[in-house]
């Protein structure tokens, strides 16, 4: 039985207007800002929907939890405020980019793009199989497992991304991840027996519950039918 289903994806931002346009870009959809600065990137379905979030404190680590996006040409991208960290090579059908806040993303290269260019969502782990586990039981979605050593959840109910992709890396997490997701639930509860932990409950100026999955990686629930 799923005890959640995805919302939308959330990106802190220093400047959010900024890498909300830049995103809107890159994806191909709109950018909507609201009066505080913040705003949403979104299309229509099945496209997914990001909300880009303000916070104080610049990007200190790698990024944790980084997006997998389609593109046709990477000067299209270094165009719109991106730069090239990694190129394509050695094994990688990737090359590795820095967003306009040096934020970490993927790009993967086609002569046609698909209707969805933001392919996939993927979190570091330190014991992929056992997150992607969780996540499948979470969501109610079906795992798979790579010889290489990550595993994918797929077929997330209202998750408009192909792929939830843990990959293995040495290090624990270390800071707040910049990058998350909200989801809505019928009951919190079932989600702490499952192994989630509550970093802050609802309170006066938020209406949802801020959470942790065994990793440590923050993720927001909604009660609200």
């Amino acid at each position: 039985m799923a005890l959640a289903r995805f919302k939308k994806l959330c990106i802190d931002a220093n400047d959010p207007s900024r890498l909300g346009a830049f995103w809107a870009a890159v994806l191909g959809l709109s950018w909507t800002p609201h009066d505080n600065g913040e705003g949403l990137v979104s299309g229509p379905a099945p496209h997914p929907r990001i909300w880009v979030n303000r916070v104080p404190e610049p990007k200190s680590a790698k990024h944790r939890v980084h997006l997998d996006v389609y593109t046709t040409d990477l000067e299209r991208l270094e165009t719109l405020g991106s730069r090239i960290l990694l190129p394509e090579g050695d094994g990688r059908r990737w090359t590795v980019m820095a967003d306009p806040e040096g934020g970490e993303y993927c790009a993967f290269l086609r002569t046609d793009l698909p209707e969805r260019r933001l392919h996939g969502l993927v979190v570091d782990s330190t014991h992929p199989r056992a997150q992607a586990r969780w996540w499948a039981e979470v969501y109610g979605a079906r795992v798979v497992h790579d010889d290489s050593g990550f595993s994918t959840v797929m077929e997330v109910p209202g998750m408009a991304i192909e792929t939830m992709d843990f990959t293995p890396v040495p290090e624990p997490k270390s800071v707040k991840n910049r990058i998350h997701w909200d989801m809505s639930a019928a009951d919190v509860d079932l989600l702490v027996d499952a192994g989630a932990t509550v970093l802050r409950p609802p309170g006066d100026d938020t209406a949802w519950h801020v959470m942790a999955d065994p990793e440590g990686n923050e993720f927001c629930v909604f009660t609200d039918p």
